[in-house]
């Protein structure tokens, strides 16, 4: 059975409602996201990105619930047609016997049912990255 999700955790030294506040806003995903690069605001919470790969655009919606320090990316083509498929999460530190100052990252992806052998290793390649510089950007305070 080919995989359905993949799932990538760094620790972070930043407060988790740091970390949280910065993987909410659309805007800082343009940062980190290679699939979305250089983002624009085009909406109400309504973001538009550039793939690195081949330069299409992507549409997505990043709906976040702080209370438990969680964020669905909704992602698409067509506005009314998103579809949540990256989630992140945010554990802090001390939930896990780290430093109260730390928390612990996650991205999951979770694999559509269209996608090609070939598409899913290169998204699982791009998480690998992307938790890397989610976890470089708040080290070096270039978040909110």
């Amino acid at each position: 059975m080919p995989p359905l999700s993949h799932c990538v955790t760094a620790e972070c030294a930043v407060p988790a409602r740091r970390a949280y506040a910065f993987l909410a806003d659309g805007l800082e995903v343009g940062r980190w996201a290679l699939g979305s690069f250089a983002a624009s605001k085009v909406g109400r919470n309504l973001f538009r990105g550039r793939s690195l790969f081949d330069g299409t655009d992507v549409l997505y919606r990043p709906v976040g619930d702080a209370a438990r320090l969680i964020v669905d990316y909704h992602v698409g083509t067509k506005p009314q047609a998103l579809a949540p498929r990256v989630m992140a999460r945010v554990v802090p530190g001390e939930a896990t016997g780290r430093d109260k100052g730390s928390c612990l990252v996650t991205l999951v992806a979770w694999r559509d049912a269209s996608m090609s052998e070939a598409r899913w290793e290169r998204l699982v390649a791009c998480h690998e990255v992307e938790i890397r510089l989610v976890q470089a950007l708040l080290a070096e305070g270039k978040g909110p």
